[in-house]
């Protein structure tokens, strides 16, 4: 395994080949919050930016984890590509991502999906499918074509880092684990953990 210095462009070297290998959603995620008194949840997102400044998911900010992150900051991200037999884990707490970033990724999407982001009440319960394609359609109806705008409660999360472990498997369960960990002088210490 390289052992370079430098955390993020570790996650992007295997991210790089991840996208090479896994055939479907390599920047899948398991996103792990917990309520402001520990109950944690997971559920699995999709990365949408990744740089030195850290790693960005978009969301419902009325749904469940965002009540979570109001509650506690404190997140956890895992990434697993089984082909390539490796995890990648992250640790750090979420910051809000900014309008113009929610914007441009809302624009980026589908119609479909931009729709969805104002038809959808997330997490809320559901008395049936046809309630959310009523509601599509309502919103289909009042923004024609390709305008569709950024809901007020739609935004993104950005993960600042102070962990990762790189994981590797390795034959007979010796597998290769290296950590980084932010120093308070905003630098990483590297060291490894036994398997």
């Amino acid at each position: 395994m390289d052992t370079q210095n430098d955390p993020f462009a570790f996650f992007a070297d295997w991210m790089k080949e991840a996208e090479a290998t896994e055939a479907v959603d390599p920047n899948a995620m398991t996103v792990a919050t917990a309520t402001a008194s520990g109950r944690p949840a997971a559920r699995i997102l999709l990365l949408k930016g990744a740089d030195a400044r850290g790693f960005v998911f978009y969301t419902n900010k009325q749904g469940r984890k965002a009540a979570e992150l109001a509650a506690n900051q404190q997140v956890a991200l895992l990434f697993h590509w089984k082909t390539l037999r490796r995890q990648i884990r992250i640790e750090g707490v979420v910051e809000h991502v900014t309008d113009a970033e929610a914007d441009a990724y809302h624009a980026s999407r589908p119609r479909v999906s931009r729709l969805g982001a104002w038809a959808s009440d997330q997490s809320r319960p559901l008395s049936e499918r046809a309630e959310l394609e009523r509601r599509l359609a309502e919103y289909d109806a009042r923004y024609p074509g390709e305008n569709v705008p950024r809901p007020p409660h739609w935004s993104g999360y950005r993960v600042l880092p102070d962990y990762f472990e790189f994981w590797q498997d390795m034959p007979f369960r010796l597998h290769d684990r290296v950590t980084f960990s932010r120093t308070a002088q905003g630098g990483w210490d590297r060291g490894r953990l036994f398997p």
